[in-house]
């Protein structure tokens, strides 16, 4: 008989979580990012680690509640999570101690991903009071069965973390693998021939001609569009999209071939990513096809390393942009096509081995977020 079996025989009732937790919250104290000095203790908000601070208020094993600003409109995110040992914590986060009766990692598994939307108030920003939390409904089985459901549990949540981990190593590979071949890209350091970023292929900005933009007429149909939001969420390669064109949104835009690479040019800087497919953009996303003498791999990882420099120097009135002027004046080094191939289809390899594990994450994800409906009926 599995676990939930086991809770469903027994015939275990929710009950409120104020009969089996202390509220600690009178102990919380918010420090301005301003007057934070920097130290060896966590200092935790609504939704995790915030900073590091040089003093602490708690010492214990404890689970944190967001109150206000969690991810309570977010089901694949955690609204609580535990901490243990010396920290400090805001006013943004309840702070519970568990009552003997139950175990700090199984309350924590039961409130993560709860539904808790029944007890939220306010309509600007949701907000979880202390009152209202004490009524969320728990399950609450001895303490060797909450033990025997946290076992299960952390093993898939493991899982999911070792997936994530080794996704995360495939992609540090990619710029290191750059830097082992080319040098780095900032000083030239091999000393490579140098040409402007326009010199070396067509680079030219998406098309709307359309005014005003959002004329329903232009959207809902079988041409994809792609959007800035798009191309930072893509990973480097675009396989998805959120919007479409009709064909009269084709026939006032520009449709670019697949192996473009994108380029956001207004709120997110210099973010890039690689059409899989034909697609249109707006003109906040800069597209670049290659001459002759470059590959796209190697200019989407050159333009990598120097993404945080243009963003940071990006004008900014409502929101951060930079022009196709900027873009084009870029000064690439530009090593002999045989490294750049090379290159090339290590990342290809690399791509193939991220995308097996973002697959086996979100098999991973769900097993482990099935067991939780399951467990807490969800």
């Amino acid at each position: 008989m599995n676990i939930a079996s086991i809770l469903r025989a027994e015939g275990f009732t929710r009950r409120p979580l104020g009969e089996f937790v202390q509220f600690l919250d009178s102990q919380r104290v918010p420090i301005k990012a301003s007057e934070r000095k920097p130290g060896p203790y966590p200092y935790f908000g609504a939704n995790g680690l915030q900073d590091h601070v040089d003093g602490y208020i708690f010492d214990e094993k404890l689970v944190l509640l967001a109150e206000d600003g969690g991810n309570f409109d977010d089901p694949s995110r955690p609204i609580s999570y535990l901490v243990e040992g010396k920290c400090w914590v805001n006013n943004h986060a309840h702070v519970l101690r568990a009552l003997p009766a139950l175990v700090p990692e199984y309350l924590n598994y039961q409130l993560a991903y709860a539904n808790v939307s029944a007890f939220l108030s306010g309509s600007t920003r949701p907000k979880l009071t202390k009152s209202d939390a004490m009524r969320i409904s728990i399950v609450v089985p001895p303490v060797g069965v909450q033990h025997r459901i946290v076992d299960v549990l952390s093993r898939s949540e493991n899982i999911v973390r070792m997936r994530r981990d080794a996704e995360q190593k495939a992609k540090d590979i990619i710029p290191a693998l750059f830097l082992d071949i080319f040098g780095d890209p900032a000083t030239n350091s091999k000393g490579w021939e140098v040409q402007t970023l326009a010199e070396l292929g067509t680079l030219d900005r998406g098309r709307s001609r359309h005014r005003p933009r959002d004329a329903p007429h232009l959207y809902g149909g079988k041409h994809p569009f792609v959007q800035t939001g798009d191309v930072t969420r893509s990973g480097g390669v675009i396989t998805t999209y959120e919007q479409t064109y009709t064909d009269a949104g084709l026939a006032q835009s520009k449709q670019w071939p697949a192996g473009t690479l994108c380029i956001t040019i207004a709120a997110n800087i210099a973010e890039s990513g690689i059409l899989t497919f034909d697609s249109c953009f707006p003109d906040s996303v800069v597209g670049f096809s290659p001459g002759s003498r470059v590959r796209t791999d190697y200019i989407q990882q050159w333009l990598g390393f120097l993404q945080p420099t243009l963003a940071a120097q990006a004008p900014q009135a409502a929101q951060k942009n930079i022009n196709l002027a900027i873009l084009r004046r870029l000064k690439v080094p530009v090593p002999p096509l045989e490294p750049q191939d090379a290159f090339a289809d290590r990342v290809q390899s690399i791509r193939a081995i991220q995308s097996s594990q973002r697959n086996a994450i979100a098999s991973a994800d769900q097993v482990f977020h099935s067991l939780l409906a399951r467990l807490f009926q969800r």
